[in-house]
């Protein structure tokens, strides 16, 4: 008979660091939860570029939000190849929180402020990091996983890396247009 004890150290041993279950439902959940990050990000993409429509930045950022919807639809194609569901109601979560960051103060109610443009860059940024972190767990499941295009993952991580450098400059020049150049 196997003491308790025993049991929990067996236990303890095969669980990842953070003491979570491994398996495909852990995975599950963590690309559900990107997807909700895809949606928003993909929500927040298209209204900066629509804010910057006219202006030089305007193509590239309209490339950009072209991007950020392919990398939704490869991290739904990814879902579907793994046999991950999609949840609809985590869909919707990353929609709904986008259109309910719009509410944040900015010293405007109703239109843009001139704050718009730097927190929406910072935003976009931490969503492609985040982006880029699942595709780098994604890119090493790709090692053992058929299922997975590894050369594929190799090129939405270089474009997230490209992305975030763009989304960077963008944020620097928008902050120095509020409080001017550093010295």
């Amino acid at each position: 008979m196997t003491s308790p004890t025993s049991r929990t150290s067996r236990n303890l041993r095969r669980r990842p660091p953070l003491g979570l279950p491994a398996g495909p439902a852990v995975l599950g959940i963590y690309l559900n939860d990107h997807l909700i990050g895809a949606t928003g990000g993909t929500e927040l993409a298209k209204r900066i570029a629509k804010a910057h429509r006219g202006t030089p930045a305007g193509p590239e950022l309209d490339r950009l939000a072209t991007e950020v919807a392919e990398d939704r639809r490869e991290l739904m194609g990814m879902m579907t190849a793994l046999g991950v569901p999609i949840r609809r109601y985590k869909v919707l979560i990353g929609w709904l929180g986008e259109k309910l960051g719009r509410l944040k103060p900015n010293g405007r109610l109703l239109r843009r402020s001139p704050l718009s443009s730097v927190i929406e860059f910072e935003t976009m940024r931490l969503g492609v990091e985040g982006k880029r972190s699942a595709w780098s767990l994604l890119r090493r499941l790709a090692e053992r996983d058929r299922r997975l295009d590894a050369a594929r993952l190799d090129r939405l991580l270089e474009r997230a890396e490209r992305q975030s450098r763009l989304l960077e400059e963008m944020r620097v020049r928008a902050a120095e247009d509020l409080v001017g150049p550093a010295e």
